[in-house]
């Protein structure tokens, strides 16, 4: 099964965290320069707390200007106009714990509550090189927050992400794909 075909059944189907991390240590590396510009970013269950989270907030995905310029979280208005946010200001330990008893509709009106607050042009990452799980490719480095996303490549428009997350229980990872947007 091709690499595209194996990535949509785990969209469509969900996975464990083992089986998605069979996929991931298999992929290639991604150069820093390959992923400059707009992506489209989609979750994959794996049975990680996060899930839910961003898509019932209105994410879109991310913009890497640069290696020193990098919108970590892209979000959707209800119009389609897409906006960066502060990550240092969203309260994503908090909103873990308690996310399945938040209904979705209070995320996203929360989202757009906060918008005028949390809404911002000034970048929250960086673009680096890491070791991760014995491999060196490219990885977001959030400016403010104990969180790292690293990627791989499923082919030249299509990236297969995990965010390591600090305070988390470091075997369990939020997967998401980024598709070139």
């Amino acid at each position: 099964m091709k690499n595209i075909d194996y990535l949509n059944t785990l969209l469509r189907n969900g996975a464990s965290q083992s089986e998605a991390f069979t996929f991931y240590d298999q992929l290639d590396i991604v150069e820093p320069e390959e992923m400059m510009g707009m992506w489209k970013g989609e979750e994959i269950v794996t049975g990680h707390p996060l899930e839910g989270l961003l898509s019932a907030s209105g994410w879109y995905g991310k913009e890497f200007i640069d290696e020193e310029n990098v919108h970590p979280l892209i979000f959707e208005k209800s119009d389609g106009i897409l906006y960066a946010v502060r990550p240092n200001l969203l309260p994503v330990n908090l909103l873990m714990q308690n996310l399945h008893n938040i209904p979705k509709q209070l995320l996203s009106t929360s989202m757009s509550l906060l918008r005028p607050i949390i809404k911002t042009n000034k970048s929250a990452a960086r673009l680096r090189k890491v070791d991760y799980r014995g491999t060196v490719t490219s990885a977001m480095v959030y400016d403010n927050k104990g969180i790292i996303d690293v990627f791989r490549k499923i082919d030249e428009n299509t990236l297969l992400g995990i965010m390591d997350i600090k305070e988390q229980v470091p075997d369990k990872v939020f997967f998401f794909c980024l598709t070139k947007a």
